[in-house]
């Protein structure tokens, strides 16, 4: 093992609770506590002002590789991740071929060992191609090398309820958990964005809020049947919030996500037609995005989860009806969320890490992340400055795609430190230099 520069991270506050050092020593949090001794050769890191958080989770990335990597690669997903804060991302199955095997989702995991800046987990499709017909290989996955927990079509909706039922009965054994994408396919025929009065007033074929919650009424209840864990992807609307509160007062296991987007904007986006507004599922009314961010604040949505969806310029930079869906958002999740939630009262630092890094590895299974910040702990840390104000530049983004829906906004927040393992990935937004060899082992301070 290549060893670690010691860093003490000095006079930082530890989830925004009082002023405290950190020491990182051995890959591991060696130390916390007021006006910590700085071992010889230890890289002392001013950070007063700062808060320290373990080091973010995503649970809902896509990298794009194998098979897109004009859009992204695992190299340069998981630089964006860094960039964000993140240490470990989950990355979704609608690659090309689809990430439905053994093999697939090893090569996945093996390419993030070789070129991930951050830990690397391979989603596994629910279905053979993700076509909805027939289940894919849950149990080889799960067993393989990349010891899969986390199965989804995203993208696709696992519409036939009696594929959903055998899903959710097979991951059970492992305990796996299904990630749906609810979107009733019937529903949403041709549809281009919300349905309500932008739609109508722009002309576009509208997609309705019962499409995504009839899905989820339907799955809550099939996970109660069967006893087995359900994750609902991207959740968008009030009524999503409600029939997710109503599964968890009766005990239904059910956990659920909000995007950064949804948190944020509105359908009123669209009206410009500018394709970065263009998503799935698309963004609701302003009384669903108060509903999701009460929901967030309350527990009832567990956790925020990117969607990073990275497209090439020429999927975006054409007419509305043919521009492709999704956004990217690794490297200004953290900061959306402090706008939307934290300086408005509504959740605190200690808040933040458990909806974006101890819930998403506890759905993931991810026993290496999402850990407390503690003495014995991996020293998987971010060290974030909610100080500045700055304005969103997606040229500058280390993502391959520049589709930003907040290109151009202020938000606020700098991430000062990245540290996976105990090796510095990012310093002062600025991504360190990682040396030859592979794994965790190939990064230096």
């Amino acid at each position: 093992m290549t060893t670690t520069t010691p860093i003490l991270i000095r006079g930082a506050s530890p989830y925004g609770e009082g002023v405290q050092d950190v020491l990182l020593s051995g890959g591991r949090i060696s130390a916390i506590g007021p006006d910590l001794e700085a071992p010889t050769g230890t890289e002392v890191v001013d950070a007063e002002g700062c808060i320290v958080l373990p080091g973010l989770v995503d649970l809902h990335t896509h990298l794009r590789e194998p098979g897109d990597p004009e859009a992204e690669t695992v190299e340069t997903g998981t630089r964006a991740a860094a960039r964000g804060g993140y240490t470990a991302v989950h990355a979704m199955a609608n690659t090309t071929p689809v990430a439905d095997t053994a093999g697939v989702v090893e090569q996945v995991a093996r390419q993030g060992d070789l070129h991930g800046w951050c830990a690397v987990r391979p989603v596994g499709a629910v279905t053979v191609g993700l076509a909805g017909e027939r289940l894919a290989e849950l149990d080889a996955m799960s067993s393989s090398r990349a010891r899969v927990r986390v199965f989804s079509d995203d993208g696709k909706c696992v519409h036939d309820p009696v594929l959903m039922r055998r899903a959710l009965e097979y991951v059970k054994s492992f305990d796996g958990v299904i990630a749906q994408h609810a979107q009733d396919p019937r529903l949403t025929e041709g549809a281009q964005m919300h349905e309500g009065i932008v739609s109508a007033e722009l002309g576009l074929t509208g997609w309705p809020a019962v499409a995504e919650e009839s899905i989820i009424a339907r799955d809550v209840l099939l996970a109660h049947h069967v006893g087995s864990r359900l994750h609902v992807c991207h959740l968008s609307t009030a009524g999503s919030v409600d029939i997710i509160r109503w599964a968890k007062q009766r005990g239904i296991d059910v956990t659920a996500e909000v995007t950064p987007h949804h948190l944020l904007l509105t359908h009123e986006n669209v009206r410009g037609f500018d394709a970065r507004y263009k998503v799935n599922p698309p963004l609701r009314t302003r009384q669903d995005v108060e509903a999701v961010r009460a929901g967030l604040a309350d527990g009832t949505i567990d956790i925020v989860a990117t969607d990073h969806a990275p497209h090439p310029r020429d999927a975006k930079d054409r007419e509305w009806d043919q521009a492709a869906m999704g956004m990217t958002g690794l490297e200004t999740a953290l900061a959306v969320v402090q706008s939307t939630m934290v300086d408005t009262g509504a959740l605190s630092w200690r808040d933040v890490a458990r909806v974006m890094s101890e819930k998403p590895a506890l759905i993931g299974r991810d026993p290496d992340h999402g850990r407390p910040l503690r003495e014995g702990s991996p020293a998987h840390v971010l060290v974030w400055d909610p100080r500045p104000v700055t304005r969103v530049a997606p040229a500058e983004h280390a993502s391959r795609s520049r589709n930003s829906p907040f290109a151009g906004q202020e938000l606020p927040g700098r991430n000062r430190l990245t540290v996976f393992g105990g090796r510095v990935t990012v310093r002062d937004g600025v991504l360190a230099e990682p040396a030859p060899g592979e794994g965790s082992d190939r990064w230096t301070a």
